[in-house]
């Protein structure tokens, strides 16, 4: 028999409530407001029922889709943006996307026959996409391959002492309300480059093993207090150096409009870890313009 929630069934029954999707959670906090009003408690008592929460994700990522719903008719195309020289689909070299396992939603640990597992400051990322050609609806059913380095700096499968993992690299598909979730950790800063996470959109799963078929390729550029307050925890060390020596102005992808239609917003702390959600509009209709290139060189290598 299916798991179900408050009478719903879950989207995802083998996961916890709140990794059900924002648009479960969305529903959620719609039901209670109008559980509350049916009681004659109103706006207030459902605030206060939203502080007594387990768990701040569900309302974090309502808060969310809300957000992305009025904002759609003002989405932008998330800008092209390179793979850099580290990407992992083929394009450079190892080739993740053909291989059992990449299909996951926490991307912390390598899978397969490959070893490691990346430690860092918690992050869940968030990425919500909107289908720009048809009005900024959700764009149900596409997949997001994601990919990013480690808290030294280091991308699995490319840099000396991580060639065995291919850990923080994972892909997953859009649910109804076009929403992809990883769990991962926040990234370092490494020479040269500002703190990002890689990003690449298929119209479907079985679309990732062919290049040709890219809806977009683009990149997450972390907030610097973010950053700042992570890479005072230990093992972020190096970090801090790089992250005074670049800026959003000055950095090489992102210096152009510095990130305006690529910086998340973020909840949460370096002790708890992060929420990190970003509205991502993709349109089918334009010819993507990006790849492989100038990405930094592998730290470590």
């Amino acid at each position: 028999m299916s798991r179900t929630y408050e009478g719903r069934p879950l989207a995802h029954p083998d996961e916890d409530v709140v990794d059900q999707g924002l648009g479960f959670d969305l529903q959620t906090v719609v039901s209670r407001r109008a559980a509350l009003r049916g009681l004659g408690l109103g706006a207030a008592a459902l605030g206060l029922a939203a502080c007594g929460d387990s768990s701040s994700t569900a309302t974090t990522a309502a808060a969310a889709v809300a957000t992305s719903s009025t904002a759609a008719t003002s989405l932008t195309e998330i800008p092209e943006e390179t793979a850099g020289p580290f990407p992992g689909d083929g394009s450079n070299g190892p080739d993740v996307l053909t291989q059992d396992g990449i299909v996951r939603r926490d991307i912390t640990t390598s899978f397969g026959t490959a070893t490691g597992t990346a430690e860092g400051v918690p992050m869940t990322l968030q990425l919500v996409v909107r289908d720009l050609a048809h009005g900024g609806r959700p764009y149900a059913g596409v997949a997001a391959y994601v990919w990013h380095c480690d808290r030294e700096g280091r991308y699995s499968l490319y840099s000396s002492g991580v060639t065995d993992a291919n850990y923080l690299r994972g892909v997953q598909m859009a649910g109804a309300d076009g929403t992809v979730t990883f769990t991962s950790v926040v990234p370092a800063c490494y020479d040269g480059r500002w703190p990002h996470v890689h990003l690449e959109v298929y119209p479907d799963l079985a679309s990732t093993t062919d290049s040709s078929t890219l809806l977009a390729t683009s990149q997450v550029a972390m907030p610097q207090d973010t950053c700042e307050d992570v890479y005072a925890t230990a093992g972020y060390e190096a970090s801090v150096a790089n992250l005074s020596r670049v800026s959003l102005a000055t950095d090489g992808v992102f210096g152009d409009d510095r990130a305006a239609s690529q910086l998340p917003t973020v909840t949460g702390d370096a002790t708890r870890g992060y929420v990190v959600t970003l509205v991502v509009g993709v349109d089918a209709t334009t010819t993507p313009a990006a790849g492989q290139g100038p990405g930094g060189p592998p730290p470590g290598a």
